[in-house]
């Protein structure tokens, strides 16, 4: 056990400063450098959310397009979107009740990984010619050997991604 002494009182001064500091950044509800997000993507947003909460956000490339992915809570529920540089919204998903996933989905999670714990659920919407879509459940797990896996299952029961299969993709 090493007593405070042998630490250092500036060492302990230090520490309790980080935690001071980090503690103020947290406590802040607004993510910074939101005049970064182009005025069409906030736009979109906005009309789509009108209430969003905007918690954390990141600027991505995908097929050589710029997409914003963005965190939000709206009406105290977690949600994310995807919009690209134009205002066009690709995708989004709202936090779900895993008490009311369809069965199929519940089965197909239970059939992949039957001793597992829903940690979270979102439902996505992907948005084809203007038009929202089911685009299934994101749904992250703990596996009984305390793993993280994260699934994508629509609603009629289909796994369409899996993050383990990704990993071992990759190796």
């Amino acid at each position: 056990m090493t007593s405070l002494r042998s630490v250092g009182m500036s060492s302990v001064f230090a520490a309790a400063a980080c935690t001071f500091l980090t503690a103020g950044v947290r406590a802040s509800d607004d993510p910074k450098d939101l005049d970064k997000i182009p005025k069409p993507v906030m736009e979109s947003l906005k009309a789509k959310f009108p209430e969003a909460k905007i918690q954390k956000w990141t600027k991505e490339s995908e097929n050589g397009k710029t997409v914003y992915d963005i965190e939000f809570k709206q009406k105290g529920r977690k949600a994310e979107a995807d919009i690209f540089e134009d205002g066009t919204i690709q995708n989004f998903e709202r936090e779900f009740d895993a008490k009311k996933l369809p069965k199929p989905v519940v089965e197909a999670v239970e059939k992949k990984y039957p001793k597992a714990t829903m940690k979270e659920v979102m439902e996505i919407t992907e948005i084809k010619e203007g038009k929202d879509v089911h685009g299934g459940f994101e749904i992250v797990l703990e596996t009984d050997a305390k793993k993280s896996v994260e699934l994508t299952v629509s609603k009629e029961g289909k796994v369409l991604e899996d993050s383990t299969a990704k990993k071992e993709e990759k190796k």
